[in-house]
């Protein structure tokens, strides 16, 4: 059986979103379970990354406009929060596009906006 990559991060990550989904359920807004995670990592001393800021570049030059993914977590994995009713396609281009600016391998996209957590990996 082929093993994940990063198995063991990636899953002390998603336990701690379903520590926080565990605690404040469904239904609220995107920043509120930022905000929770951030406590749940600073508490737990997990390195992460708030809102960080990728640049993009095209011909070898850096565009006016960048992505600012939700957290980079021990420096190698992007963690995209979402509250929305389902997970689309333009939330995978968004964790694609993310993994393709950073240099990064792994994104973990988490909804808390459902009746149980749900979360899709990406790998580049």
């Amino acid at each position: 059986m082929e093993q994940l990559l990063y198995e063991k991060d990636s899953y002390l990550i998603l336990g701690k979103c379903m520590e926080v989904y565990n605690e404040l359920g469904f239904g609220f807004s995107e920043v509120v379970y930022k905000d929770a995670l951030q406590i749940v990592f600073e508490e737990d001393s997990i390195q992460f990354e708030r809102e960080k800021n990728y640049g993009i570049k095209f011909r070898n030059r850096l565009l006016k406009r960048s992505y600012s993914a939700d957290f980079v977590v021990m420096e190698k994995i992007i963690l995209e929060i979402k509250s929305m009713s389902q997970i689309t396609n333009a939330d995978k281009q968004q964790c694609l596009n993310y993994l393709k600016v950073s240099g990064l391998k792994l994104a973990l996209l988490v909804n808390f906006n459902k009746e149980k957590l749900e979360f899709k990996r990406y790998i580049m």
